[in-house]
C-alpha cells in the first residue's frame, strides 16, 4: 500500500508547467520547413553549454529529455524554464519522476521532459506509460541519498500541439527506460504508437526522444513502419552518445515523422559535449 506522502507525490506528478517568452509575431504565411532538435540534456548539469548550442542551432522546436526542476545537482533551478526564457520560447515541462534524494518534503525536486517552441503550444498532456520498471522505487531499506537514485513516477511521452501560422503539427518528447529489456522498451513503444493513432493520418507528427534502444531492429522497426512513421535518419545513421572507457556510444535518439511532412538535413552533432547524450536536429518540409 502507499503512504499518504507518496500518493500525493503520484497525484503531483500528473502536473504540467507551461510558460510563454515567445514575442508575439504575426505571420500571414505558413512557413515552408520547420527546424525540429531532439536533446537528452543530462539534467541540465551544464547548462549554459546546453544553451549555447540550443541558441546555435536556430531551431523552431526543441523536444529535451532530463531537464530538471529544482535539483540540488543543478542549484535548483527550473532548466526548462530558464532554456525559453533565455531562447524566448513557448514551453511545456511534464514531470517524469520525483527525485527523492534530490529535493525535500518541503520542497521536492523533478525531472522530465520539455518541449520549447516559437508557436503556441496547446493541448498539452501526458502519456504515461502502464508498463515500467520497478528498479527506481523506493525502498525502506535504501537511505534517500544520491548513489541510489530512489524516485516516485514512471516514464512519459509529452505531447503537444502546436499552431504554426495556421499549420498544426503534434510532437510526441518520449523517454524510454534505461533499466529493464528492449521488451518493456518495446511497449513503451507500443503505447505511443496507439496514442497516435486517435490523429488523422493528415495530421503532421513528430516523435523523438531518446528510446534507449536501437530502433532500427526488430520488434521495434516493424512496430514503427506499421503505424506509418518515417525515420529521419534513414540510412544515415551514427551513434548518439560518445563512446566511454567502458562501452562503445549507441544509437539510442531518435526522430520519426508521420503525415505530410517530409525530413530533410538530418544530423548528429557529435562535436558537442554539453551532455551524454548528443544532439539531433532535422528539417521538416511541410508537404
Amino acid at each position: 500500500m502507499y503512504t499518504e506522502k507518496v500518493w500525493q507525490a503520484l497525484i503531483s506528478m500528473q502536473e504540467l508547467e507551461t510558460g510563454n517568452f515567445s514575442p508575439p509575431r504575426l505571420v500571414l504565411i505558413p512557413p515552408d520547413s520547420i527546424r525540429v532538435v531532439n536533446w537528452n540534456i543530462n539534467r541540465g548539469l551544464r547548462l549554459q553549454k546546453v544553451i549555447e548550442f540550443l541558441a546555435s542551432a536556430k531551431a523552431d522546436v526543441f523536444l529535451l529529455q532530463e531537464s530538471d526542476l529544482n535539483a540540488r545537482r543543478t542549484h535548483h533551478l527550473n532548466v526548462a524554464k530558464e532554456i525559453a526564457q533565455k531562447l524566448q520560447m513557448n514551453y511545456v515541462f511534464g514531470r517524469e519522476f520525483q527525485e527523492l534524494t534530490q529535493g525535500s518534503h518541503a520542497s521536492p525536486a523533478y525531472h522530465g521532459q520539455a518541449t520549447l517552441s516559437r508557436w503556441p503550444l496547446s493541448n498539452s498532456r501526458i502519456l504515461r506509460f502502464q508498463k515500467q520498471s520497478n528498479f527506481w522505487r523506493p525502498r525502506w531499506f535504501l537511505p534517500e541519498v544520491e548513489p541510489f537514485q530512489e524516485r516516485i513516477g514512471g516514464r512519459l511521452a509529452l505531447v503537444c500541439e502546436m499552431a504554426i501560422a495556421g499549420k498544426r503539427l503534434v510532437t510526441y518528447n518520449l523517454h524510454l527506460e534505461s533499466r529493464g529489456d528492449d521488451v518493456l522498451r518495446c511497449s513503451q513503444i507500443e503505447e505511443t504508437l496507439e496514442d497516435a493513432r486517435r490523429y488523422d493520418i493528415r495530421m503532421p507528427i513528430v516523435l523523438a526522444g531518446d528510446l534507449n534502444l536501437d530502433v532500427s531492429r526488430e520488434p521495434a522497426s516493424t512496430a514503427i513502419d506499421r503505424a506509418q512513421f518515417q525515420d529521419a535518419f534513414t540510412n544515415r545513421h551514427e551513434r548518439t552518445t560518445p563512446d566511454s572507457f567502458l562501452e562503445q556510444g549507441r544509437t539510442i535518439d531518435w526522430i520519426f515523422t508521420r503525415g505530410p511532412i517530409r525530413a530533410v538535413e538530418p544530423r548528429v552533432h557529435s562535436s558537442i559535449s554539453a551532455s551524454d547524450h548528443f544532439p539531433l536536429s532535422v528539417t521538416l518540409a511541410f508537404a
